[in-house]
């Protein structure tokens, strides 16, 4: 099968690339391009691991190819930290929510939450739930979750002190 020309911004970073047209998103920027915290773990969009943001907005990276990425940006997990190692405010408050077991999930739940923080900047339970219906945890009971999407989307929403470990104390 004859390569197809792309080129797209990944974390911040021009690549111009041949692909497969068959190549699925998850698979040009884990395998091309090493960027292992988009994790596969079902290519159905079931379990959202693979959740990236194109253009801003969550997306599956499992079913969409990486043609279809041709012009677009993408941000993984690896390229939300800031330049110099600070966390996001949402990784910081995963972390200090203790909102992980194993953390497979993790990429996809921050991604995934942080695009639910830009449209709800101050989201309820059920907000929260509802939003992250896509995104599957076999670990916890998804409580620590919620209460880090909510301490992560006040603290992205401009308050001055970190996220804390109860939702919606800044």
């Amino acid at each position: 099968m004859a390569k197809k020309p792309i080129s797209l911004t990944v974390d911040g970073v021009r690549y111009a690339d041949d692909v497969e047209p068959r190549t699925l998103l998850v698979q040009y920027l884990r395998e091309q391009l090493g960027k292992t915290g988009t994790l596969v773990g079902c290519d159905t969009t079931n379990c959202g691991a693979c959740t990236v943001h194109l253009d801003g907005r969550s997306i599956k990276s499992c079913t969409m190819f990486a043609v279809q990425a041709d012009g677009h940006e993408v941000t993984t997990i690896e390229g939300i930290a800031a330049a110099d190692g600070t966390l996001h405010p949402m990784q910081q408050a995963f972390h200090e929510c203790h909102a992980l077991q194993c953390g497979f999930c993790t990429p996809g739940m921050i991604m995934q939450s942080i695009d639910l923080a830009n449209e709800h900047p101050e989201p309820d339970e059920a907000t929260v739930r509802e939003n992250l219906e896509g995104n599957l945890c076999r670990c916890t009971g998804y409580q620590n979750i919620v209460k880090a999407v909510q301490a992560g989307a006040k603290e992205m929403g401009g308050a001055a002190a970190p996220a804390s470990t109860e939702a919606g104390v800044a």
